[in-house]
């Protein structure tokens, strides 16, 4: 058991980081989901990573930061999940919450439907949804199904893919807090006030400082229970467990990425508000992620129980 990456593990994360910075560049963010950097990540073997290279969600962790970082719009959880189920682009619905909304459902071509037993319906037969004309994050659309639509059982346990889909958003929140935290202390060392930069006032240092505390520790919560899944795949024993970790790192990824996303905006000031400077961006889908796979209140719950 290694909690910190190895060499090979940060090559595949830089390697990850190269790939979407010449396919997505920030600029291109206001601009939604893009189906060419969407082949380009395909191409690069990002969810692959457990059925081609047999590595493990440890790996996958890494590779979904950097998707985080750059806030790329997807449905790349389900479709990681449930590779080796299915062929393209998976989205998911979780039939206990109401409204039945459903991200990225023209862009899929399957659901996954997380119930009791974990089922896969084609995006293509699902008949009376309706596009909600302002979702949370405006550069993931949502559909509102009438009803859960049926589909074929997936031959993995509910409880698996529950704890795969929190870990690998826990990844892309620790990415999207990795990220506002460099645009924050970027923006602090060039704005100046009073012929200083910012970042030089104490008060500005300290919310920087927040930041990146909140962001390291989240990510060592998320690379623990990356391992500890993936000991328990393996056949070893767990040094915790695994629902406990899992929890544990979705809530701080979570509260690092939306506490980041406020603190960014108030580092911009006046800016951070606006629609031309791309925090908001990164903000929306944290607080967008905040209520996939599991919300703070249910993982607090769960984590109460446990222990």
């Amino acid at each position: 058991m290694h909690f910190l990456p190895t060499e090979d593990q940060l090559e595949l994360q830089r390697g990850v980081r190269e790939v979407l910075a010449s396919v997505f560049p920030l600029e291109k963010l206001p601009d939604g989901f893009d189906q060419s950097a969407w082949d380009s990540i395909v191409e690069t073997g990002v969810f692959a990573i457990r059925t081609d290279l047999g590595l493990g969600l440890a790996e996958a962790a890494l590779a979904f930061e950097e998707l985080g970082r750059v806030c790329i719009p997807g449905p790349f959880v389900a479709t990681f999940i449930t590779a080796g189920f299915a062929d393209g682009p998976v989205t998911f619905l979780d039939p206990a919450r109401q409204p039945l909304l459903v991200p990225y459902l023209e862009n899929s071509q399957a659901i996954l439907i997380l119930g009791e037993q974990p089922v896969l319906a084609p995006a293509s037969e699902v008949v009376g949804s309706t596009a909600l004309t302002e979702p949370l994050d405006p550069l993931s659309p949502l559909h509102e199904l009438p009803s859960v639509p049926s589909g074929t059982a997936v031959g993995a346990a509910a409880e698996q893919l529950k704890h795969e889909g929190a870990l690998l958003t826990a990844a892309i929140q620790v990415g999207i807090a990795a990220r506002l935290t460099e645009l924050a202390v970027s923006y602090a060392k060039t704005r100046e006030q009073f012929d200083r930069p910012i970042g030089a006032f104490q008060a500005v240092k300290h919310i920087c400082s927040d930041m990146l505390v909140r962001t390291e520790l989240a990510r060592a919560s998320l690379h623990s229970a990356a391992v500890i899944l993936d000991d328990l795949a393996n056949g070893e024993m767990a040094v915790l467990d695994p629902g406990r970790a899992v929890s544990g790192a979705k809530l701080l990824a979570d509260e690092a990425a939306t506490g980041n996303g406020r603190s960014c905006v108030q580092v911009y000031g006046g800016m951070g508000f606006t629609w031309e400077v791309p925090v908001h961006f990164f903000l929306k889908r944290a607080w967008l992620h905040a209520t996939e796979f599991g919300t703070a209140d249910e993982h607090a719950e769960d984590l109460a129980a446990a222990l």
